[in-house]
């Protein structure tokens, strides 16, 4: 297990539910084929880098999810301007391109998605701080290299559990990527994903989890009829309202379940007895 990438328990054959209502082959294709345009493209335009609009980003980035079939409904709105960590719950790489239509920012990913075909290139040229996940003493390192970015008014992008869940189960956020943003004295921005059917019922098929493969995912989303991703953006944690990291990855998880979580009690001391 890694400091960075804890693993979860969810998997395709115990997590991932059949889809109800599903899309007829050749729509699929085409869906697919559609998302390999736009990444073509996104390959092409990559190496202006900075010079792309903002706005072109995002409107990028949601095409990538109406494209594979997917309605995106956003609810709230991400500070506009500055140094902003913007953290979420992992369920999916769709989640990667809904968080780019929030505010474009700099990705903070594992290096195995560089490797990805096809997205890889876009992701390695798109600003991405990749995280050396086995390497422990690369961790002072990574999140220095965060803070620097931070400092500079990028936006970050992090999910900070670490692995992905399937979305009836969430993980704990990891403190670490949270000391960047105390470093940089920015704020943290928690955003909450969910994926639904049309008629309002929760749906895994989105959940990308455990030995899953990035093209079965690819054709689950894209065959799977009336997926809507919801992207509720919560209310900024302004610097200083935490001292330590621990408090801030805490506030900044229960931004993105909806409940408070629960602080530990503390350990009762010991009663020795003496004969």
């Amino acid at each position: 297990m890694s400091v960075w990438l804890p693993s979860a328990p969810c998997t395709p054959k115990a997590c991932v539910e059949p889809a109800g209502s599903t899309s007829a082959v050749p729509r699929a294709v085409l869906r697919i084929a559609a998302v390999v345009v736009l990444v073509l493209a996104g390959i092409a335009l990559s190496p202006f880098g900075g010079r792309i609009p903002a706005g072109l980003v995002g409107r990028w980035c949601r095409a990538i999810a109406w494209a594979v079939g997917v309605q995106v409904r956003v609810t709230g709105t991400a500070a506009a301007t500055g140094g902003l960590l913007l953290v979420a719950n992992h369920i999916s790489w769709l989640d990667i391109p809904l968080l780019g239509a929030v505010r474009p920012a700099r990705m903070l990913a594992k290096m195995e998605i560089g490797r990805w075909p096809l997205a890889g290139p876009v992701v390695a040229r798109s600003g991405v701080l990749f995280i050396e996940r086995d390497r422990l003493r690369a961790l002072p390192d990574t999140v220095a290299r965060i803070a620097e970015a931070l400092r500079a008014g990028s936006a970050v992008v992090a999910f900070p559990e670490g692995s992905t869940w399937c979305g009836h189960a969430q993980g704990h956020f990891r403190r670490a990527v949270f000391q960047a943003a105390l470093d940089a004295g920015v704020p943290v921005q928690p955003v909450r994903v969910r994926y639904r059917l049309a008629d309002g019922a929760a749906s895994t098929a989105a959940a990308f989890v455990g030995d899953d493969t990035l093209l079965a995912s690819l054709w689950r989303v894209a065959s799977t009829r009336g997926l809507v991703a919801e992207v509720e953006i919560r209310d900024v944690i302004p610097p200083g309202s935490h001292l330590d990291r621990r408090s801030l990855a805490r506030a900044a998880e229960a931004g993105t379940t909806g409940r408070p979580r629960r602080p530990r009690r503390p350990r009762r001391p010991r009663t020795e007895l003496v004969a």
